[in-house]
Protein backbone atom coordinates (compact mmCIF):
# COMPACT_ATOMS: atom_id res chain seq x y z
CA UNK A 1 0.00 0.00 0.00
CA UNK A 2 2.75 2.24 0.60
CA UNK A 3 4.44 1.57 -2.81
CA UNK A 4 -0.11 2.70 -3.70
CA UNK A 5 -0.01 5.76 -2.04
CA UNK A 6 3.84 6.86 -2.87
CA UNK A 7 2.41 6.70 -7.13
CA UNK A 8 -0.50 7.96 -6.28
CA UNK A 9 -0.50 10.82 -4.16
CA UNK A 10 -2.68 13.21 -5.00
CA UNK A 11 -6.17 11.79 -5.35
CA UNK A 12 -9.81 12.99 -6.67
CA UNK A 13 -12.58 11.95 -3.73
CA UNK A 14 -15.66 9.94 -4.70
CA UNK A 15 -18.74 12.13 -5.03
CA UNK A 16 -22.11 11.42 -5.39
CA UNK A 17 -23.06 13.06 -8.37
CA UNK A 18 -19.77 14.61 -9.24
CA UNK A 19 -16.93 11.63 -10.03
CA UNK A 20 -18.77 10.31 -13.09
CA UNK A 21 -16.40 9.95 -16.17
CA UNK A 22 -16.21 13.37 -17.66
CA UNK A 23 -15.39 14.60 -14.52
CA UNK A 24 -13.00 11.96 -14.20
CA UNK A 25 -11.40 12.67 -17.14
CA UNK A 26 -10.70 16.58 -16.78
CA UNK A 27 -9.21 15.95 -13.38
CA UNK A 28 -6.60 12.86 -14.43
CA UNK A 29 -6.09 15.48 -17.44
CA UNK A 30 -4.94 17.73 -14.61
CA UNK A 31 -2.78 16.00 -12.76
CA UNK A 32 -4.77 13.89 -10.63
CA UNK A 33 -3.11 10.64 -9.98
CA UNK A 34 -5.96 8.54 -9.15
CA UNK A 35 -9.58 8.89 -9.14
CA UNK A 36 -12.09 7.20 -7.27
CA UNK A 37 -15.21 6.38 -9.17
CA UNK A 38 -18.82 7.83 -7.17
CA UNK A 39 -20.33 6.12 -4.21
CA UNK A 40 -21.29 2.72 -5.19
CA UNK A 41 -24.13 1.26 -2.93
CA UNK A 42 -23.37 -2.05 -2.16
CA UNK A 43 -27.37 -2.97 -1.84
CA UNK A 44 -27.27 -1.31 -4.81
CA UNK A 45 -25.07 -4.06 -6.42
CA UNK A 46 -26.47 -6.99 -4.82
CA UNK A 47 -29.87 -5.92 -6.47
CA UNK A 48 -27.81 -6.55 -9.41
CA UNK A 49 -28.99 -2.23 -10.44
CA UNK A 50 -28.15 -1.69 -13.88
CA UNK A 51 -27.62 2.55 -13.10
CA UNK A 52 -25.33 1.43 -9.84
CA UNK A 53 -22.97 -1.07 -11.76
CA UNK A 54 -22.74 1.99 -14.51
CA UNK A 55 -21.01 4.09 -11.92
CA UNK A 56 -18.14 1.44 -12.31
CA UNK A 57 -17.88 1.93 -16.36
CA UNK A 58 -13.94 3.42 -16.94
CA UNK A 59 -13.70 6.91 -18.88
CA UNK A 60 -11.43 6.14 -22.15
CA UNK A 61 -7.67 5.96 -21.28
CA UNK A 62 -8.61 5.34 -17.73
CA UNK A 63 -6.23 2.21 -16.96
CA UNK A 64 -7.10 1.88 -13.33
CA UNK A 65 -10.07 3.67 -11.09
CA UNK A 66 -10.55 3.21 -7.36
CA UNK A 67 -13.76 2.26 -5.80
CA UNK A 68 -15.73 3.10 -2.85
CA UNK A 69 -18.45 1.00 -1.80
CA UNK A 70 -20.97 1.96 1.01
CA UNK A 71 -23.32 -0.26 2.88
CA UNK A 72 -23.53 -1.62 6.68
CA UNK A 73 -23.73 -5.26 5.95
CA UNK A 74 -20.86 -7.18 6.68
CA UNK A 75 -22.38 -10.20 4.38
CA UNK A 76 -23.49 -7.74 1.94
CA UNK A 77 -20.57 -5.40 1.46
CA UNK A 78 -18.13 -8.77 0.95
CA UNK A 79 -19.48 -10.13 -1.70
CA UNK A 80 -20.51 -6.91 -3.63
CA UNK A 81 -16.66 -6.31 -2.94
CA UNK A 82 -15.58 -9.78 -4.43
CA UNK A 83 -18.26 -9.41 -7.23
CA UNK A 84 -16.08 -5.81 -8.42
CA UNK A 85 -13.00 -7.28 -7.81
CA UNK A 86 -13.84 -10.78 -9.91
CA UNK A 87 -15.26 -7.65 -12.60
CA UNK A 88 -13.17 -5.22 -12.53
CA UNK A 89 -9.85 -7.23 -12.28
CA UNK A 90 -6.59 -5.11 -13.11
CA UNK A 91 -8.86 -1.76 -13.57
CA UNK A 92 -9.52 -2.05 -9.93
CA UNK A 93 -6.68 -0.21 -8.20
CA UNK A 94 -8.15 -0.29 -4.54
CA UNK A 95 -11.29 -0.34 -2.91
CA UNK A 96 -12.20 1.84 -0.28
CA UNK A 97 -15.49 1.62 2.31
CA UNK A 98 -17.58 5.01 2.96
CA UNK A 99 -17.67 5.56 6.57
CA UNK A 100 -17.13 9.18 6.56
CA UNK A 101 -20.56 10.27 4.54
CA UNK A 102 -22.75 12.79 6.69
CA UNK A 103 -25.72 13.12 4.14
CA UNK A 104 -29.19 12.26 6.29
CA UNK A 105 -29.99 9.63 3.60
CA UNK A 106 -27.12 7.65 3.86
CA UNK A 107 -26.89 8.08 7.65
CA UNK A 108 -30.40 7.15 8.42
CA UNK A 109 -29.65 3.68 7.09
CA UNK A 110 -26.59 3.01 9.40
CA UNK A 111 -24.08 3.78 6.66
CA UNK A 112 -21.39 6.25 6.07
CA UNK A 113 -20.01 8.22 9.06
CA UNK A 114 -22.84 6.36 11.25
CA UNK A 115 -20.63 3.21 11.66
CA UNK A 116 -18.26 5.73 13.36
CA UNK A 117 -21.02 5.06 16.31
CA UNK A 118 -20.66 1.12 15.61
CA UNK A 119 -17.03 0.49 15.72
CA UNK A 120 -17.77 -3.34 16.48
CA UNK A 121 -19.93 -3.11 13.14
CA UNK A 122 -17.43 -1.22 11.37
CA UNK A 123 -14.30 -3.68 12.43
CA UNK A 124 -16.80 -6.32 10.89
CA UNK A 125 -17.30 -4.63 7.70
CA UNK A 126 -13.47 -4.16 6.93
CA UNK A 127 -12.67 -7.97 8.00
CA UNK A 128 -15.40 -9.43 6.06
CA UNK A 129 -14.29 -7.41 3.11
CA UNK A 130 -10.40 -8.19 3.39
CA UNK A 131 -11.43 -11.62 3.72
CA UNK A 132 -12.29 -12.13 0.00
CA UNK A 133 -10.44 -9.68 -1.77
CA UNK A 134 -7.15 -9.52 -2.69
CA UNK A 135 -6.88 -5.74 -3.70
CA UNK A 136 -6.07 -2.90 -0.88
CA UNK A 137 -8.78 -2.02 1.20
CA UNK A 138 -9.19 1.22 2.93
CA UNK A 139 -12.05 3.09 5.03
CA UNK A 140 -12.65 6.84 4.97
CA UNK A 141 -13.90 8.42 8.04
CA UNK A 142 -14.17 11.54 9.81
CA UNK A 143 -13.43 13.04 13.30
CA UNK A 144 -15.34 11.60 15.09
CA UNK A 145 -19.30 11.49 14.59
CA UNK A 146 -20.97 14.20 17.38
CA UNK A 147 -19.08 18.18 17.63
CA UNK A 148 -16.43 18.11 19.76
CA UNK A 149 -16.29 14.33 20.31
CA UNK A 150 -13.18 13.09 18.21
CA UNK A 151 -12.76 9.72 17.97
CA UNK A 152 -10.60 9.43 14.70
CA UNK A 153 -7.52 8.05 16.57
CA UNK A 154 -9.25 5.08 18.30
CA UNK A 155 -11.20 4.34 15.32
CA UNK A 156 -8.57 4.15 12.91
CA UNK A 157 -6.56 1.76 15.10
CA UNK A 158 -9.48 -0.24 15.08
CA UNK A 159 -10.06 -0.38 11.43
CA UNK A 160 -6.54 -1.16 10.97
CA UNK A 161 -6.73 -4.05 13.54
CA UNK A 162 -9.77 -5.14 11.27
CA UNK A 163 -7.41 -5.13 8.76
CA UNK A 164 -7.59 -1.90 6.71
CA UNK A 165 -4.46 -1.40 4.64
CA UNK A 166 -4.58 2.36 4.50
CA UNK A 167 -7.35 4.95 5.90
CA UNK A 168 -8.50 8.14 4.73
CA UNK A 169 -9.35 11.18 7.73
CA UNK A 170 -11.62 14.15 6.98
CA UNK A 171 -11.14 16.93 9.25
CA UNK A 172 -14.65 17.95 9.81
CA UNK A 173 -17.26 15.81 12.17
CA UNK A 174 -20.34 14.22 10.91
CA UNK A 175 -22.62 16.25 12.39
CA UNK A 176 -20.65 19.48 10.66
CA UNK A 177 -21.67 18.06 7.42
CA UNK A 178 -19.38 20.52 5.68
CA UNK A 179 -19.63 23.66 8.01
CA UNK A 180 -16.54 25.41 9.34
CA UNK A 181 -13.31 23.98 8.40
CA UNK A 182 -11.32 21.13 8.27
CA UNK A 183 -9.35 20.37 11.14
CA UNK A 184 -6.12 19.20 9.78
CA UNK A 185 -4.65 18.10 12.90
CA UNK A 186 -6.96 15.25 13.56
CA UNK A 187 -5.54 13.71 10.26
CA UNK A 188 -1.91 14.41 11.86
CA UNK A 189 -2.95 12.62 15.15
CA UNK A 190 -4.30 9.37 13.33
CA UNK A 191 -0.76 9.68 11.19
CA UNK A 192 0.85 9.30 14.49
CA UNK A 193 -1.81 6.53 15.84
CA UNK A 194 -1.54 4.10 13.45
CA UNK A 195 1.30 2.50 10.97
CA UNK A 196 -0.58 2.01 7.40
CA UNK A 197 -1.08 4.99 4.93
CA UNK A 198 -3.12 8.14 5.65
CA UNK A 199 -4.48 10.28 3.34
CA UNK A 200 -5.60 13.81 4.19
CA UNK A 201 -8.60 15.40 3.12
CA UNK A 202 -10.40 18.58 3.71
CA UNK A 203 -10.39 22.05 2.48
CA UNK A 204 -6.96 21.50 0.08
CA UNK A 205 -8.30 24.89 -2.22
CA UNK A 206 -4.56 25.41 -4.10
CA UNK A 207 -1.62 24.25 -4.38
CA UNK A 208 0.12 25.64 -1.01
CA UNK A 209 -3.06 24.08 0.93
CA UNK A 210 -2.06 20.74 -0.25
CA UNK A 211 1.81 21.40 0.58
CA UNK A 212 1.06 22.88 4.26
CA UNK A 213 -1.89 19.67 4.56
CA UNK A 214 1.65 17.64 4.02
CA UNK A 215 3.98 19.26 6.00
CA UNK A 216 1.25 19.48 8.57
CA UNK A 217 0.15 15.99 8.87
CA UNK A 218 2.76 14.05 7.31
CA UNK A 219 -0.14 12.41 5.47
CA UNK A 220 1.23 10.07 2.49
CA UNK A 221 -1.92 11.70 0.05
CA UNK A 222 -3.88 14.36 -0.33
CA UNK A 223 -7.61 13.93 -1.89
CA UNK A 224 -8.91 16.41 -3.27
CA UNK A 225 -13.01 17.33 -3.12
CA UNK A 226 -15.08 19.79 -3.42
CA UNK A 227 -12.12 22.35 -3.81
CA UNK A 228 -12.20 20.45 -7.66
CA UNK A 229 -15.57 21.21 -8.22
CA UNK A 230 -15.50 23.63 -11.69
CA UNK A 231 -11.78 24.11 -11.05
CA UNK A 232 -9.94 20.57 -12.23
CA UNK A 233 -7.02 22.64 -13.00
CA UNK A 234 -6.62 22.63 -9.02
CA UNK A 235 -4.70 19.26 -9.48
CA UNK A 236 -2.24 20.51 -11.77
CA UNK A 237 -1.57 23.41 -8.58
CA UNK A 238 -1.33 20.86 -6.36
CA UNK A 239 1.20 18.58 -8.49
CA UNK A 240 3.42 21.74 -8.98
CA UNK A 241 3.38 23.14 -5.58
CA UNK A 242 4.05 19.13 -4.15
CA UNK A 243 6.88 19.25 -6.53
CA UNK A 244 7.98 22.66 -5.43
CA UNK A 245 8.00 24.07 -8.95
CA UNK A 246 6.40 27.69 -9.73
CA UNK A 247 2.04 27.25 -9.84
CA UNK A 248 0.30 27.19 -13.19
CA UNK A 249 -1.37 30.57 -13.70
CA UNK A 250 -4.71 30.26 -12.95
CA UNK A 251 -7.58 29.62 -15.73
CA UNK A 252 -8.42 32.49 -17.75
CA UNK A 253 -12.46 33.14 -18.70
CA UNK A 254 -11.50 31.59 -21.98
CA UNK A 255 -9.90 28.40 -20.72
CA UNK A 256 -12.68 28.02 -18.03
CA UNK A 257 -15.12 27.73 -20.58
CA UNK A 258 -13.50 25.90 -23.02
CA UNK A 259 -13.63 23.42 -19.97
CA UNK A 260 -17.12 23.71 -19.41
CA UNK A 261 -17.97 22.67 -23.12
CA UNK A 262 -15.87 19.87 -23.28
CA UNK A 263 -17.11 18.84 -20.49
CA UNK A 264 -20.56 19.17 -21.53
CA UNK A 265 -19.46 17.12 -24.41
CA UNK A 266 -18.19 14.36 -22.50
CA UNK A 267 -21.19 14.11 -20.71
CA UNK A 268 -23.17 13.81 -24.10
CA UNK A 269 -20.66 11.19 -25.30
CA UNK A 270 -21.37 9.04 -22.20
CA UNK A 271 -25.10 9.92 -21.37
CA UNK A 272 -26.72 11.15 -24.90
CA UNK A 273 -28.87 14.28 -25.21
CA UNK A 274 -29.83 14.76 -21.96
CA UNK A 275 -27.15 16.18 -19.47
CA UNK A 276 -28.97 17.40 -16.91
CA UNK A 277 -26.59 16.74 -14.80
CA UNK A 278 -24.05 19.64 -16.23
CA UNK A 279 -25.89 22.04 -14.69
CA UNK A 280 -24.23 22.17 -11.25
CA UNK A 281 -20.88 22.54 -12.68
CA UNK A 282 -21.64 24.73 -15.45
CA UNK A 283 -22.38 26.98 -12.45
CA UNK A 284 -19.66 26.04 -10.60
CA UNK A 285 -17.31 26.89 -14.02
CA UNK A 286 -19.16 30.20 -14.08
CA UNK A 287 -18.73 31.22 -10.56
CA UNK A 288 -17.39 34.70 -10.58
CA UNK A 289 -17.72 35.59 -14.19
CA UNK A 290 -18.69 38.39 -15.59
CA UNK A 291 -22.44 37.89 -16.69
CA UNK A 292 -23.08 34.39 -14.71
CA UNK A 293 -25.72 35.85 -12.08
CA UNK A 294 -27.88 36.50 -15.15
CA UNK A 295 -26.89 33.42 -16.39
CA UNK A 296 -27.96 31.52 -13.72
CA UNK A 297 -31.48 31.40 -14.30
CA UNK A 298 -30.90 29.85 -17.75
CA UNK A 299 -28.73 27.10 -16.64
CA UNK A 300 -31.28 25.77 -14.45
CA UNK A 301 -33.41 25.37 -17.85
CA UNK A 302 -30.71 24.04 -20.07
CA UNK A 303 -31.25 19.73 -20.73
CA UNK A 304 -28.78 19.65 -24.03
CA UNK A 305 -25.53 20.10 -25.03
CA UNK A 306 -26.44 23.22 -27.97
CA UNK A 307 -28.52 24.49 -24.75
CA UNK A 308 -25.17 24.51 -22.16
CA UNK A 309 -23.44 26.40 -25.74
CA UNK A 310 -25.86 29.09 -25.76
CA UNK A 311 -25.23 30.30 -22.41
CA UNK A 312 -21.25 29.52 -22.94
CA UNK A 313 -21.17 31.67 -26.02
CA UNK A 314 -23.19 34.34 -23.94
CA UNK A 315 -20.55 34.40 -21.18
CA UNK A 316 -18.16 34.59 -23.39
CA UNK A 317 -19.77 37.92 -24.91
CA UNK A 318 -19.78 39.24 -22.54
CA UNK A 319 -16.50 38.57 -20.80
CA UNK A 320 -15.14 40.12 -24.15
CA UNK A 321 -16.81 43.22 -24.19
CA UNK A 322 -15.81 43.71 -20.62
CA UNK A 323 -12.00 43.34 -21.44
Amino acid sequence: MEGLFGKYRVLLAPMAGVSDIAFRTLCREAGADMAFTEMVSAKGLSFANEKTRHLLALADGESQVAVQLFGHEPEVMASQAAWIEDEMGESLAYLDINMGCPARKIVSKGDGSALMKEPDLAASVVRAVKGVVEHPVTVKFRRGWAEGDETASAFARRMEEAGADGVTVHGRFAEQLYRGSADWGVIARVREAVSVPVVGNGDIRSGADAMRMAVETGCDAVMIARGAEGNPWLFSQVQAALASEPEPAPPTVEERIAMARRHAELLTHREGRNIVRMRKHAMWYMAGLPGAAQARGRINYCTTLSDFDAVFDELLEIARERS
